[in-house]
């Protein structure tokens, strides 16, 4: 420990400016106009991990953006950590929002502001550091491959493509991935489960053309009024989405479960205060903690219609249009609800709008589990470097490709984030702490060390 506390101490002011060059790259996979700049990251990518010691560095072209490859194999015998990132960011708007530019990290009160500060470059890129740390001190214990893609923020289209025609090359032991969050630096803890996704986009359509309000207003419906009205009835009075068949497959958790998961660390005082809420909101019947990490959920992520400019225009519109994401559990298939939310929101559209539902992109929910050497090992470097046992949490966000590497590749992963649910990710003003970057520095070469030990 160390000799790793050593090297990282040497090396700070390098690894930190490292990753504000990366943090510079504004590689917003979801806008065409970044193109150019997403492209250059995954070059960054490539030469710093090649900097750092591996071998074999390639970037991938996909039909979409490329996935950055890289290895070391130090000898077949030993296990192989693959480890897997992702190089693009969410867009940054509203830009009005945001304090300083997002693409200029800042430090303020020992915090990096920018996109992607925490998801997920700055929690990669702690993979990249730790593993030259092995690499010159001589201590690397694994094989280790990288699988750095661009596409993560926009569903990964092409990541499927690619692990199914590189299983050999992908072949490993466990995956490692660092693009979840910890309930504290005070209060360690590992993410045993994410929920799934399914991800929609819906179109309410009336008149032919924008019309007077004046005019027209009062003798034809509204499409913004009647979107309104559709999404206000997902939700019943108990905050309970309505859509029929929607928890058919959800199961509960027992009173153990529940206990556990609510014994976790938990504020909800200091919850309300940094979001600036006066009360929580949620299915009735389940805490804060049962809400975000084990209960479906249905959020609308935009919606638009109409005049949105300065000053006034007097339009009933046209159109309206609103991003709606489902947030799953186990049991639940992205494609089964994608299915069902259509028929239902077809369903409850009235005569005099026409309704047209997309489904974007979803992800399977998963538990990872407990009793693994990976798991242990990831625990014993959480003990080394925090000094006390990690609580195991269930994580609310989505990282669709955990389930993908399962069943292609046949093995699970460990989530060991170092961000934390404060860190305003997809946000404006995310944030990373220095201190957490260091640490996970330190930290992961810890996991290597021990689950190379607990492999013999």
């Amino acid at each position: 420990m160390e000799e790793i506390k050593k090297y990282v101490e040497t090396n700070k002011q390098r690894f930190l400016d490292e990753l504000f060059e990366l943090l510079r790259f504004p590689s917003v996979s979801a806008d065409p106009k970044y193109k150019g700049d997403v492209l250059k990251t995954a070059g960054y990518v490539a030469g710093k991990m090649k900097e750092a010691g591996a071998d074999h560095v390639e970037v991938c072209q996909t039909a979409g953006y490329p996935i950055v490859y890289g290895e070391k194999i130090i000898d077949p015998a030993l296990p192989t950590v693959l480890v897997y990132g992702h190089y693009d960011v969410q867009p940054p708007d509203p830009l009005e929002l945001w304090h300083t530019p997002p693409f200029e990290p800042t430090v303020r009160d020992g915090k990096i502001y920018a996109r992607g500060a925490c998801d997920d470059k700055g929690q990669f890129y702690m993979h990249v550091k730790a593993f030259e740390l092995m690499m010159q001190t001589g201590t690397l214990a694994c094989n280790v491959k990288f699988m750095i893609e661009g596409e993560e923020e926009v569903g990964s289209a092409n990541l499927g493509i690619f692990v199914n025609e590189n299983k050999e090359r992908l072949k490993a032991d466990v995956v490692l991935i660092s693009d979840t969050s910890m309930i504290s630096m005070e209060n360690p803890s590992i993410e045993t489960g994410l929920r799934g996704l399914a991800y929609m986009e819906v179109e309410v359509t009336g008149p032919n053309r924008d019309l007077h309000s004046g005019v027209y207003g009062g003798a034809v419906a509204n499409p913004a009024t009647i979107l309104c009205k559709m999404i206000a009835s997902l939700h019943d009075e108990n905050n309970q989405i309505t859509i029929p068949g929607f928890y058919d497959k959800v199961v509960e958790l027992n009173s153990e479960e529940k206990d556990a998961l609510n014994s976790a660390p938990f504020d909800l005082d200091a919850y309300k205060k940094d979001l600036e809420i006066d009360a929580e909101w949620g299915e009735k019947g389940y805490s804060t903690l049962e809400r975000t990490g084990t209960r479906p959920t249905l959020e609308v992520n935009g919606i638009w219609s109409g005049y949105t400019g300065e000053g006034a225009k007097t339009v009933l519109p046209a159109k309206a249009n609103a991003k709606i994401s489902m947030r799953l559990v186990p049991n639940q298939s992205s494609e089964e609800i994608s299915e069902i939310f259509t028929r239902h929101f077809e369903s409850i559209a009235p005569d005099y709008v026409k309704v047209k539902v997309t489904a974007h992109h979803g992800g399977e929910p998963v538990v990872t589990p407990t009793d693994s050497i990976a798991y242990r090992a990831a625990e014993k470097a959480i003990v080394d470097s925090f000094g006390k046992a990690p609580i195991p949490t269930r994580g609310g966000g989505s990282i669709p490709i955990v389930a993908l590497f399962e069943s292609v590749l046949g093995i699970k992963s460990v989530l060991f984030g170092f961000g934390l649910d404060s860190d305003a990710l997809h946000s404006p003003n995310e944030k990373y702490d220095i201190y957490n970057y260091y640490k996970g520095i330190e930290t992961l070469p810890l996991f290597y060390k021990y689950y190379a030990e607990l492999s013999r």
